[in-house]
């Protein structure tokens, strides 16, 4: 009976150690961010003068980075976190920045030619001097002040959406 009971309690030992050193593979194999998956992280960065011109980069968080002089030209920008970033003078035509959370951020003397900010939260952003023709604010949150400076300026009709930047800000005819 004791011999049937050591083999007995060897056996189950022998599959629980299988068990756990299986699953501690399986949790060395996993890669380290899941949910997060082709997602860079570069809040607080350095990014002058870089080139992300026509890259995904939707979802990413660009918090806190200065982008002076970056090119995003044609870049997927959709939901990513813009939070007190600087973009000034970068290349932003052709971006794709529709639901980025953008508040606080620096767009001066930026080139916005044809980008899209559908539903964008652009609340205490500045665009001061920036190159807005073709851009689509359609249903972005933007503060009154820079939608009157921006009205100022507004031409073209975003060749993606088919909304005219004027119309997009809710500028008054004329």
């Amino acid at each position: 009976m004791k011999r049937y009971f050591t083999a007995w309690l060897q056996f189950v030992l022998c599959v629980v150690l299988f068990i756990c050193f299986t699953g501690l593979l399986s949790i060395l194999n996993t890669p380290a961010v899941i949910a997060q998956e082709n997602m860079v992280n570069y809040t607080l960065s350095d990014l002058r003068n870089r080139d992300f011109a026509h890259q995904d980069l939707h979802g990413t968080s660009f918090a806190g980075a200065e982008m002076q002089r970056a090119n995003f030209q044609g870049a997927n920008l959709s939901g990513t976190i813009l939070t007190k970033g600087s973009f000034l003078q970068a290349d932003l035509s052709d971006a794709n920045l529709a639901e980025a959370f953008a508040d606080r951020v620096i767009f001066n003397k930026a080139n916005l030619t044809n980008a899209i900010f559908t539903d964008a939260m652009l609340a205490s952003s500045r665009f001061f001097e920036a190159d807005i023709t073709g851009a689509d604010f359609s249903g972005a949150i933007v503060d009154a002040y820079q939608v009157k400076l921006m009205c100022d300026r507004a031409d073209g009709v975003n060749p993606v959406t088919g909304v005219s930047t004027r119309e997009s800000l809710g500028c008054p005819p004329g």
